[in-house]
């Protein structure tokens, strides 16, 4: 293997095997390219599980500009706006490339897209493919053109462990597989890991989902951004399977509601109803679940008879709890889902360490604000893709020198950090428990042992979140529920996050100071 990979060198390195990692590596050709998937394609990918879709302004009566308006409410103050324009204007173009891929999309008779309803959108612009399956038809899509592209050398069952950094710029990449190490010279790397729901106990996200992006580009140096903001999901199903089955927000646009054991439409008064905002709703849910009710999604009138037929991947797990949703409600609860914050990047992906990018969910761009707008995750992948791919290559290659790297970190093993997160950083926040979350990472983070990753991301979204004193969309401080008058993103490296966190665990207490870039 050290032969192969040695050939392999001075190529540009993608890590990850989701949607933003197989689009990139796509993009690139016909440059060659290493792509390493520490599963196998698809395996450990959120993409796979994405049941909603991508959001374009593909109607007669919808445009770009009106996407856009969405985006910016959802975000509550904080997106970028010209960064979040140049994404959703792009948005159809990049629908229409993924057909062309291969892709089949849900369509009408005649011919023309089949466009849902979702949370907070003021038209129908989700584009689906298979009812509620549309991860899963654009990996099996995108991976057969990823397997066939000759440009594309997929490395599977490697995984990244750090990343060899000298005077802030990228000179290569530890990784192992199961016969030991590799050190892979290269100047350029695409960090394309996904989320952070494998941080907590419940979440929709796989399990292997925890933050490796996050941890391997901190420990690089590169700034990371808004990460106390954290979407929860209103409506995952309330059962034991981990991860948590969605009941995608589609069925809520198709005309369901959410009620309590009683029989109570608890949102109907609420602007939006079920159709608020997914912070607003999973409060809400939270709240009555906190009071001692049950919670449920009732779509036994809309979609009614049609629920098996429009929504088969929530028929069949609904089938398997003994739940059939035309004639039973659906139990919900509230889980981790999607991270609005990541790492550090600009219009085209670059992070603050030289050739380093990122793509897709690890990544903060400034699209999603406090509050990821519905169905905008896949498209942002998809769209940022493209333009990162663009800039990878008008880099080129840099000299490379050989050199010996250090041995690389233990295999990652969140379990020690998801008791303490899902306790301290929840749907509702406070200072004293993010202080308890913040004690308790710490020690772990400053460890070397196969939590201290996981626990320094964790610990990164808690200090994060305790210097923002005020409510705005996925964070939300109960002792401080107002929203400030200025949306003022953060900024956060691991140097100061470790600083925070000592002065809190020896002194009990910490000035805020400014978090800003």
């Amino acid at each position: 293997m050290s032969t192969e990979i040695s050939a392999l060198s001075n190529r540009p390195v993608i890590i990850g095997g989701g949607a933003a990692g197989l689009m990139t590596a796509l993009q690139m050709a016909p440059e060659p390219v290493l792509l390493l998937s520490k599963a196998p394609l698809g395996a450990e990918a959120s993409s796979l599980w994405a049941q909603g879709g991508l959001a374009a302004a593909m109607g007669d009566d919808d445009d770009p500009a009106l996407h856009l308006g969405d985006t910016l409410a959802a975000g509550a103050g904080l997106c970028d706006e010209a960064v979040a324009r140049r994404i959703v204007h792009a948005a159809p173009a990049a629908v229409e490339y993924l057909a062309r891929l291969g892709v089949a999309f849900d369509r009408r008779p005649d011919g023309g897209w089949r466009l849902g309803l979702e949370a907070a959108h003021g038209r129908n612009r989700i584009v689906h493919a298979t009812g509620d399956g549309t991860g899963r038809e654009i990996m099996r899509a995108l991976i057969a053109v990823v397997r066939r592209c000759p440009s594309i050398t997929l490395l599977e069952g490697v995984e990244a462990r750090n990343l060899i950094v000298e005077d802030n710029a990228i000179k290569g990449v530890l990784a192992v597989n199961a016969h030991g190490r590799l050190a892979i010279d290269t100047g350029r790397v695409v960090i394309a890991t996904g989320g952070i729901g494998g941080l907590f106990l419940d979440s929709t996200n796989p399990a292997g989902c925890f933050g490796q992006g996050l941890a391997l580009a901190a420990r690089a140096g590169a700034k990371l951004s808004d990460l106390e903001f954290i979407q929860f999901h209103p409506t995952a199903f309330d059962g034991p399977s981990r991860p948590m089955p969605l009941v995608t927000e589609a069925v809520r646009g198709d005309g369901a509601i959410l009620i309590d054991d009683t029989g109570q439409r608890f949102m109907a008064d609420q602007p939006g109803a079920e159709l608020a905002p997914r912070d607003i709703v999973a409060r809400a849910v939270w709240h009555r679940r906190a009071e001692g009710h049950r919670v449920f999604l009732d779509a036994r009138k809309h979609p009614g008879a049609e629920f098996a037929k429009r929504y088969p991947v929530i028929s069949a797990f609904c089938k398997m709890a003994g739940i059939d949703p035309a004639t039973d409600p659906i139990p919900v609860r509230p889980a981790v889902h999607y991270h609005m914050g990541g790492i550090s990047v600009d219009i085209e992906g670059r992070s603050t360490v030289n050739g380093l990018w990122a793509c897709g969910e690890v990544s903060r761009t400034g699209l999603h604000g406090a509050n990821r707008l519905a169905s905008n995750s896949l498209m942002e992948a998809i769209v940022c893709a493209q333009w990162v791919a663009e800039s990878v290559q008008a880099a080129g290659r840099g000299p490379l020198k050989v050199r010996s790297a250090n041995a690389p970190p233990p295999a990652s093993d969140p379990s020690a950090v998801r008791p303490i997160l899902s306790q301290g950083l929840g749907v509702l926040r406070d200072r004293h428990g993010i202080e308890r979350a913040i004690r308790g990472l710490y020690p772990i983070a400053s460890s070397r042992s196969a939590a201290s990753d996981p626990a320094l991301v964790g610990l990164m979204i808690a200090v994060a979140a305790w210097r923002r004193e005020e409510s705005r969309g996925g964070h939300f401080r109960s002792d401080f529920p107002d929203t400030l008058p200025s949306a003022m993103p953060s900024s956060i490296s691991v140097a100061e996050a470790l600083d925070a966190a000592r002065d809190i665990t020896e002194t009990g207490s910490l000035s805020v100071g400014s978090v800003q870039p």
